[in-house]
């Protein structure tokens, strides 16, 4: 908080009172008409004086944050573990860091058995994209906005959010962050009885890290028939529009705060149609720029060999609102994370990865079984406020220490 001292006006003439003992008075008073008429003369000389003195400013409180979109009623609070942090953004779009606020997230984003690293700082925008929060004509969303929480380490996600009791007995597995499928009318498992906003801030308190997929419309050409009948329509940027809005909302609802990232799931599609990728394009961007509007990271999962390869053309050739972090899927067994053949070794860096290398594999841990994909990342992950009840942090172990350089 900020005050400023009112100035010292210099160009005013200063009245100053008669002292208490009389200066020397003339021999002879002048009669009473006379000093009524110079009374007069005085005020009207004092009156002027103040009339032309500049008035003095008054001290004024900076404001110590701005209310987020959220802020009327959502769930994101600034009493949360992870509300303290916050970030200024610069005309460019790009971040700085509040140097003075300290990061909550720093000694709890990790266990503290972890070896994996962990970075919560603010960084610049990745190549082809604009930073949340970054204004553009009509824009709501806040000049302040808490940064990003970044994980490094091992991820898996399952089609169905596990129980926690299942999230619980994993804590034994290599993992350290999950990914769950809480929005989209494409979903695979629409039914998803455990996510809630208690799963969320529960695991959340377990200490797993939480990676948000959102399952929404599909490219024309996808491959999988199941998803055919989810395809973009006519009007992409519309449609991209209003999902967007359906994602942040169905985010919120679960408890997830701005600055998290939201992945947007786009299965496999025929490589070749130019009509379906500028098509699916015009979605994707739509999509971006509306979560990015309300405050949050617009991510992109895809595979490596279509949705991923096209979004990494659009980024060599300059095109705007474009993912800020890129889940790739291909599936060799082994993470790549930063050696992917599709990818400049500058795209997405840093912090922006994800490489989903194996699925539909079986993993036991506690004597719980799950199928799941296999994940190696270095990205975003969602930021939760946890109620106090959900407080306590369970370590989570993980043996992850290379996955960045295989």
């Amino acid at each position: 908080m900020s005050t400023r001292t009112p100035p010292v006006s210099e160009g005013a003439p200063a009245l100053v009172p008669a002292p208490p003992s009389a200066p020397t008075r003339p021999r002879s008073a002048p009669p009473p008409g006379a000093r009524a008429v110079v009374a007069a003369v005085l005020v009207a000389l004092a009156g002027t004086a103040l009339l032309n003195a500049p008035p003095p400013a008054t001290a004024r409180t900076a404001p110590e944050s701005a209310a987020g979109p959220e802020s009327a009623a959502g769930p994101e609070s600034a009493a949360g573990p992870e509300s303290a942090t916050t970030r200024s953004l610069t005309p460019s779009g790009s971040t700085a860091p509040d140097p003075t606020a300290a990061d909550p997230n720093s000694a709890d984003a990790t266990a503290p058995d972890s070896t994996a690293p962990d970075s919560t700082s603010a960084d610049s925008t990745t190549p082809g994209s604009t930073t949340p929060g970054s204004t553009t004509p009509g824009s709501t969303t806040p000049d302040l906005l808490a940064a990003p929480v970044h994980f490094a380490g091992k991820a898996f996600d399952t089609c169905e959010a596990p129980s926690l009791t299942v999230m619980k007995a994993w804590l034994a597995s290599p993992y350290g962050a999950v990914g769950i499928y809480f929005g989209g009318r494409g979903r695979g498992c629409p039914v998803q009885k455990e996510l809630t906003p208690s799963w969320v801030a529960s695991a959340h308190a377990m200490g797993w890290r939480l990676l948000p997929l959102f399952v929404g419309s599909q490219a024309p050409c996808v491959d999988s028939l199941a998803k055919r009948k989810y395809a973009i329509g006519s009007t992409p940027v519309t449609q991209g529009t209003k999902e967007g809005g359906d994602a942040v909302r169905a985010a919120k609802a679960l408890g997830i705060g701005t600055s998290s990232p939201l992945y947007l799931d786009i299965e496999a599609y025929q490589r070749g149609d130019t009509n379906c990728a500028a098509t699916t394009l015009s979605f994707v961007r739509a999509w971006n720029r509306e979560v990015r509007r309300l405050g949050y990271l617009p991510g992109f999962y895809s595979s490596a060999d279509t949705g991923v390869r096209d979004m990494e053309t659009q980024r060599r050739a300059g095109t705007k609102d474009l993912p800020e972090a890129m889940w790739f899927a291909r599936w060799r067994g082994q993470p790549a994370l930063l050696t992917e053949s599709v990818l400049q070794p500058q795209a997405w860096t840093p912090h922006a990865r994800i490489h989903q290398y194996a699925g539909n594999v079986t993993e036991t841990y506690g004597g719980r079984t799950l199928a799941i994909d296999r994940n190696a990342m270095d990205a975003p992950v969602a930021r939760v406020t946890a109620p106090a009840r959900f407080a306590a942090r369970v370590p989570v172990p993980l043996s992850f220490v290379a996955s960045q350089r295989p």
